[in-house]
């Protein structure tokens, strides 16, 4: 590892010791992935969602692999806000690094009662506001595709914490950006792009969906041009904090993704392949800034040459 490299990044007013973090709902609470990696060494982890009372989420099948990725309707399952605050984030202060926590709800109220909770939480350096999940029966997808409710959301949620903001945007819009700026005006310091596609699939024999809910969450490398170009969009258009997601495998994708515009960059779908990637992606970004004599990881963000 570069010793004379600079990691880190900032997000709002937060300061990350790198840019790589683990994307909620493929992390577990942090307890289960940390039998594989030293938590400590990477930039962040976004906890799996949590919802002020516990959640059983979709009944199976809900999880279908698909060429380069995989289609997903959990439908947020989760132990709630109380469990959360007792069981889960005792562990997760002893982790060494940056802690976010993932806000998922199907009203606005429950939103702000959420943050509102989890603002007097130390532990916890910001919210990941989800208004974008497209496997929900309520909420979700309906709350991503509103611009003025992004906005609401975010708005109402500033008002009960100090913490840093991220609005979790959908791709399933026709103009991105727009939800970004709407964030932005509600005051939210940066956006998370992208949450997953929607997509379905069928078994040919029985002519029934693979997915117990018809449609699911595509997510997985098949995703990664079209993140790539919503980051885009958003830098180019919305002076805002962005965190790329989608189809992050290995270093040369998250670098990818600030060259696009992205501030720090979210693993998720890999960790269920390879558990070891955020470390060995770490590792990548800082040979590269070495070669290209790189001496602050931040200077890639935006860097694109058109």
């Amino acid at each position: 590892m570069n010793r004379d490299l600079d990691f880190t990044v900032k997000i709002g007013n937060l300061t990350l010791k790198n840019p790589v973090i683990l994307a909620s709902g493929t992390a577990g609470y942090g307890f289960e992935i940390s039998k594989f990696i030293d938590l400590s060494e990477i930039g962040a982890i976004v906890t799996k969602s949590i919802s002020l009372k516990p959640r059983k989420g979709n009944p199976p099948q809900r999880i279908v692999e698909t060429p380069s990725g995989m289609l997903n309707s959990i439908g947020l399952a989760n132990i709630g806000l109380d469990l959360f605050i007792s069981e889960k984030i005792p562990f997760l202060k002893s982790t060494g690094t940056t802690i976010i926590c993932n806000i998922a709800a199907s009203s606005v109220e429950e939103y702000k009662e959420v943050a509102k909770e989890l603002d007097s939480e130390e532990a916890i350096a910001a919210l990941e506001i989800n208004v974008s999940c497209p496997n929900v029966k309520d909420g979700g997808l309906i709350f991503g595709n509103d611009i003025n409710l992004v906005r609401k959301i975010t708005e109402e949620v500033r008002c009960v914490t100090k913490k840093t903001i991220i609005i979790k945007l959908s791709p399933n819009v026709s103009k991105i950006s727009d939800f970004a700026l709407a964030a932005k005006e509600g005051g939210a310091d940066a956006v998370s792009a992208i949450n997953t596609l929607v997509g379905t699939t069928f078994d040919i024999w029985t002519r029934k969906p693979k997915i117990n809910m018809v449609t699911g969450g595509l997510s997985g490398p098949a995703i990664r041009p079209v993140a790539l170009a919503k980051v885009l969009e958003i830098r180019r258009n919305v002076e805002i904090d962005i965190i790329g997601i989608g189809g992050i495998t290995e270093w040369k994708d998250g670098i990818e993704f600030m060259i696009a515009g992205a501030n720090a960059f979210q693993i998720g779908t890999i960790n269920f392949v390879n558990p070891k990637a955020a470390p060995e992606i770490l590792t990548g970004l800082s040979d590269y800034c070495n070669k290209m004599k790189i001496k602050k990881v931040r200077e890639l963000t935006g860097s694109y040459i058109l």
